[in-house]
């Protein structure tokens, strides 16, 4: 199934906000997926027979910028028996509060993997994942200030009386 068949499918399935725009520029193209749908999105891919996205190779944490105040997640999924890899991104704007962390439903109840990609990029960008069964650092020690991959993270130069910078 090619990148246009999948949009098809899913528009078609879930109506066409459900797909927020597109990337083709790269070397593999993107769609951008309204946020709130990514679990049932996933979840169709996975199941539907034609397409069958059975491997979350992986998930990513993105901190688009303090200019614009935006963070997102990248999907990068695959179909073993198609030989095919698909990539899926969700973002939305935030205030950048630590009390305040960027929220995105966790897709942990389609692919068991997410579990550990969803805890690294709690850990390393401050994404929570709604509905995630044990978020939590897995990097850092639990009492780490901050999220070390944020574009405004500064470097503390002592931890627990060891020099860290």
């Amino acid at each position: 199934m090619i990148f246009e068949d999948i949009k098809l499918l899913l528009t078609e399935k879930f109506g066409t906000g459900v797909i927020v725009g597109e990337e083709t520029g790269g070397l593999q193209p993107a769609l951008l997926i309204d946020p709130e749908q990514i679990t049932p999105v996933c979840l169709e891919l996975r199941n539907n027979p034609a397409t069958y996205f059975d491997f979350l190779s992986s998930i990513t944490g993105v901190d688009y910028g303090v200019e614009i105040n935006r963070f997102g997640v990248v999907y990068h999924l695959a179909s073993i028996p198609y030989q095919t890899q698909l990539t899926l991104k969700i973002s939305r704007e935030n205030d950048r509060r630590l009390d305040n962390l960027p929220s995105f439903p966790s897709i942990t109840s389609v692919y068991r993997t997410a579990d550990w990609h969803e805890r690294e990029a709690y850990d390393l960008v401050g994404i929570f994942f709604e509905g995630h069964p044990d978020l939590r650092r897995i990097l850092l020690p639990d009492d780490w200030d901050g999220f070390p991959l944020r574009k405004d993270y500064k470097t503390a130069e002592y931890y627990k009386g060891i020099k860290i910078d």
